[in-house]
């Protein structure tokens, strides 16, 4: 990891230990605001054809494969370091489209003792963003459902810590740990919001106050245990999305790694930082950064 790349860590670190929550003081004494979470654990992209986007990924990562059956096709899981006993591991997880538009479906953070306090969570939420006149959640409250923010942006919310789905099995589709890189972690996710400062009072409510804020372009960063949440303002004319995701990976040399990258089919694209960030495009349009360790 560069000096440059360390110190910037240690100071998000720092400002995410304030002790200001940006909560208001109703929910906050609820003891269940801001969220308990260890991480962004994962994500998913949704796209048309699982296979070919599975054989892409494990041909960036240096990893292994799981699927499971999923309404009547296959769900992949493309994992970020080798699977414990405990099934504790971040991944991608790979899901058929189904005529929906190609995109970053949503991300994950799971939360200590949300099996028992899942509808207590939900509605201390929507109570403290009714309060802080932002749109609260909505969508499915139960174990492992997914709820939208104010923008339209999935969230999911799982049993901490996050375990890779028990239905899921090792996948033979591809040989494993042939990838480029070998992945270490969700680095981060980055939003684009309708409205940055009233998605940063909606993103207070969960995960407590920012820790920096950055201009050119204008975006605000929360620390979620050793993972990063940014919300940026959506460019004219665009909807809110998730923008890109972000991958801890192992030291890589960034010549070879483009050069591969291309070779399965990615687009590169000029990252926010030389050194140890690389961005591209994957094959489904899908933007990435691998963030060297």
């Amino acid at each position: 990891m560069s000096p440059t790349r360390r110190a910037f860590i240690a100071g998000l670190g720092a400002a995410a230990a304030l002790p200001w929550s940006g909560v208001p003081a109703v929910s906050a004494q609820t003891g269940l605001l801001p969220l308990k979470t260890p991480k962004i654990d994962h994500l998913d992209v949704i796209v048309p054809n699982v296979e070919a986007t599975a054989r892409f990924y494990m041909g960036v990562f240096r990893t292994a494969l799981h699927a499971q059956q999923f309404q009547g096709g296959q769900r992949y899981f493309v994992l970020f370091g080798d699977l414990p006993a405990n099934r504790q591991v971040g991944y991608v997880a790979i899901g058929d489209s189904r005529g929906r538009p190609t995109a970053i479906g949503h991300f994950c953070t799971s939360v200590f003792d949300y099996r028992a306090n899942a509808a207590a969570i939900t509605a201390a939420v929507n109570a403290a963003a009714e309060m802080a006149g932002v749109g609260g959640l909505t969508g499915r409250g139960t174990i492992g459902g997914l709820f939208t923010d104010q923008d339209g942006i999935e969230i999911q919310f799982l049993p901490a810590p996050d375990t890779l789905v028990t239905a899921a099995m090792p996948s033979k589709l591809v040989e494993w740990n042939k990838g480029l890189v070998t992945p270490t972690g969700v680095d981060h996710v980055l939003l684009h919001v309708a409205d940055l400062e009233r998605a940063v009072r909606f993103y207070r409510i969960l995960y407590g106050k920012e820790a920096t804020r950055e201009t050119s372009p204008a975006r605000v960063w929360f620390v979620i245990g050793d993972t990063r949440l940014g919300l940026e303002q959506a460019p004219a004319g665009q909807k809110p999305r998730i923008d890109h995701f972000g991958v801890k990976v192992a030291g890589f040399d960034r010549r070879v790694v483009s050069d591969g990258l291309t070779k399965l089919g990615a687009k590169l694209v000029q990252s926010p930082a030389e050194g140890d960030t690389l961005r591209f495009m994957d094959t489904d349009g899908n933007a990435v950064e691998l963030i060297g360790t």
